[in-house]
């Protein structure tokens, strides 16, 4: 492609399709060249914030644009599967919002569509590129923890069910409460802390006891109270690795949590060391002889992460290289979701085959 700018479209003029078109606004070789969104004068509302030059009347419109090099999808997640294919059977790269899809058969269909097209396809989670998540990998990487057998690692919000009614309570459109929603983050980056190994056994729960009251409504999103909350609000599931390891997950937009931070955190426990990360701070343990020694992690210097992650975006087109948020790992936190909602229904544990 040469030196020329990657000209992306933004499907999804919403609050996460806003925060790609204002990261993207400032990334070098790059520029977004067109947005849509099913209600169009919010797509032009963004172009004019954005300074966009082109507002499509449909996705099917932006995709089949030539001009187009690559599409950003922000939008339900009813709708990634259906709008990731037809980006990439238009030759489009692809950089796909969280979760991959709304189960992980369509997530599968959306991998296979990549392999096909030859396009990059990448997810969007950005939380690999924080400051503490690249000192804590930098540590990991260097063998400072050894081998890491057993982890923990979650997102306890006590009130904060986002949209109550909307698309994001009705599990036909989201796939899922918490653990699809914040979960999915969590499982993403503590797998990729553990060295990426394959989840063979899940066992979960899921539940339900705040948003069919209509309690522990949070700030986010808008409400619809004419719709209805058929999906958790907290999700508890344990997923042992093909290594061994051990991994243990816990979410909740509304909980009663008393002491428990409503910061996201990740506990990694190996075999020469562990390391937390609560919110913005990290520490890392160890044994001196028979002391344990503690000290804390300094953050790396850096842009943010939404700015890391689009310039990789970026760097992948260019260098035609796998993103460190490939397809696969989107794909794999979609089996692990399913195998928790499956395990809740049965009771029993399900096994993953590779």
């Amino acid at each position: 492609m040469g030196l020329e700018k990657i000209r992306i479209g933004m499907i999804g003029a919403g609050a996460i399709g806003n925060v790609h078109m204002e990261v993207f606004s400032h990334i070098e070789g790059a520029e977004i060249a067109a947005v849509t969104d099913v209600y169009l004068p919010l797509a032009q509302q963004r172009a004019q914030e954005h300074g966009i030059k082109k507002v499509h009347v449909s996705p099917q419109a932006l995709l089949e644009d030539d001009q187009i090099d690559a599409v950003i999808i922000g939008v339900p997640n009813k709708f990634h599967a259906e709008l990731a294919i037809a980006a990439l059977q238009q030759g489009k790269h692809l950089l796909l919002e969280k979760p991959m899809a709304i189960n992980a058969e369509e997530a599968r269909l959306i991998v296979e569509a990549a392999k096909a097209s030859g396009k990059i396809l990448m997810m969007s989670h950005q939380m690999r590129w924080t400051p503490l998540s690249r000192a804590v990998k930098a540590m990991i990487d260097n063998g400072d923890l050894g081998h890491i057998y057993n982890a923990k690692a979650g997102w306890l919000r006590k009130k904060g069910i986002p949209g109550w009614g909307s698309w994001f309570t009705r599990m036909e459109q989201s796939g899922g409460g918490p653990l699809i929603d914040i979960g999915v983050h969590m499982l993403d980056l503590s797998q990729y802390l553990m060295g990426s190994p394959k989840p063979i056994s899940v066992y979960g729960s899921t539940y339900s006891e705040f948003g069919p009251q209509r309690r522990g409504i949070g700030s986010w999103g808008t409400p619809d109270w004419n719709g209805f909350y058929d999906v958790e609000d907290l999700a508890s599931a344990l997923i042992k690795m093909d290594n061994g390891a051990t991994l243990s997950l816990e979410v909740s937009w509304a909980a009663h949590a008393a002491g428990l931070p409503e910061a996201p955190f990740i506990y990694l426990m190996g075999t020469k060391g562990g390391i937390s990360i609560v919110g913005k701070q990290a520490t890392f343990e160890t044994y001196e002889g028979d002391e344990v020694i503690t000290k804390e992690i300094e953050p790396q210097e850096g842009d943010d992460e939404r700015y890391l992650m689009a310039r990789h975006f970026v760097a992948c087109i260019r260098e035609g290289k796998e993103p460190i948020t490939s397809g696969l790992s989107g794909y794999t936190n979609n089996r692990i979701l399913d195998a928790i909602y499956e395990s809740s229904r049965t009771g029993d544990a399900i096994k993953l085959a590779w």
